[in-house]
């Protein structure tokens, strides 16, 4: 009944062109194929690949509805799974809907908020490929000549996930029962008179991890509660992806166009007496502003974009792990922080 890893993350977008192009020319993935999706006609999309990351960018008629409530954003996690069919029994039986009718199209049932689950048939030691159920048309084309190439995301680290007050214990039990998940880490994190509950739950193989956020509704409503307001309801609020050298690439990536957030100097008077170990790079840090965070295996260096999107729905993360495992507290508070300063200048 377990899912094993992310197969692709689908988003709908109101403009196909410019959002492919930003993944493309700014995150430095590669256009592999077109499809007309026949399961749902009025509906075009672009698959995007980089390493094993895929996403799929789909766009026309059939989104309207979902854009119009949620503005543009993710609307699938397909899971890669060894049985499909035992999956789709064991998240229907943990209280999931079927999206499709058995054999027809690919499997899919909802997850949280808006957001579904296709099931694929993937064994783990195979590689990602075209996602099934669409007719592919190939377009990837070489690089341009003198263009150079992004830095690599290396894979997709976890998914944020932004729920309504009270719905975060119920979900996080459905996806352990559902695909066999295991609760991984659990916070309460408040942050001046806003208050956050958070528990991430993973995969056994550790393919998938989401870092799944409720608001206190008792504190000051914050970002969490603007995000639900933005988005209609739950749904992704990031997607991190993992590098291999963090300042290096966040300056590359700007230089291409990406947009993150700002952080305070003050901040890194502080980094260097909360992490004295990080020494000789905090000034680099400082360069890129990149966020850190320390626990009991390493250290954990992040740092979050602008959203792209008219209405703020989905931004996303870098995140270099130096031997850091988990999500400590000063992580999940980083983020949130960060969020806040940005917040607070555009207002």
């Amino acid at each position: 009944m377990t899912a094993h890893d992310v197969e692709y993350i689908e988003l709908y977008a109101d403009d196909e062109k410019t959002t492919v192009d930003y993944f493309v020319s700014s995150f430095g993935f590669t256009e592999v194929a077109r499809s007309a999706n026949e399961s749902s006609p009025g509906m075009e999309s672009v698959l995007l690949r980089q390493n094993g990351v895929q996403l799929i960018v789909s766009s026309g008629p059939a989104t309207h509805d979902f854009l119009a409530e949620h503005g543009d954003g993710v609307a699938d996690i397909a899971f890669a799974c060894e049985d499909v069919v035992a999956a789709r029994e064991s998240a229907i039986a943990a209280g999931a809907k079927a999206l499709t009718s058995e054999g027809t199209g690919a499997p899919a049932v909802s997850g949280f908020g808006c957001v579904r689950h296709t099931l694929v048939r993937r064994s783990a030691t195979a590689a990602p490929g075209l996602p099934g159920h669409r007719r592919w048309t190939p377009t990837a084309a070489p690089a341009a000549a003198g263009t150079e190439a992004a830095p690599a995301l290396r894979e997709l680290d976890h998914i944020a996930v932004c729920l309504e007050a009270g719905t975060l214990h119920d979900t996080v039990r459905f996806y352990l029962d559902g695909f066999g998940f295991t609760q991984y880490y659990s916070e309460y994190v408040a942050v001046g008179d806003q208050a956050m509950d958070s528990i991430v739950v993973r995969s056994p193989s550790g393919g998938i991890t989401f870092t799944i956020i409720e608001p206190d509704t008792t504190k000051q409503p914050g970002q969490i509660d603007e995000f639900l307001t933005r988005n209609g309801g739950g749904g992704v609020q990031h997607l991190a992806f993992l590098v291999d050298e963090i300042v290096p690439s966040v300056l590359d990536f700007e230089s291409r166009g990406v947009e993150f957030l700002q952080t305070p100097g003050t901040y890194y008077d502080m980094l260097a007496e909360r992490i004295p170990a990080l020494g000789a790079q905090i000034a680099d840090l400082a360069k890129a502003n990149v966020l850190a965070d320390l626990d009991e295996w390493g250290h954990l260096l992040q740092l979050f974009t602008r959203s792209p999107f008219e209405r703020r729905t989905l931004f996303f993360e870098l995140i270099q792990r130096q031997g850091a495992q988990g999500f400590g507290s000063a992580n999940i508070r980083a983020l949130y922080e960060a969020v806040e300063r940005a917040r607070a200048a555009s207002s």
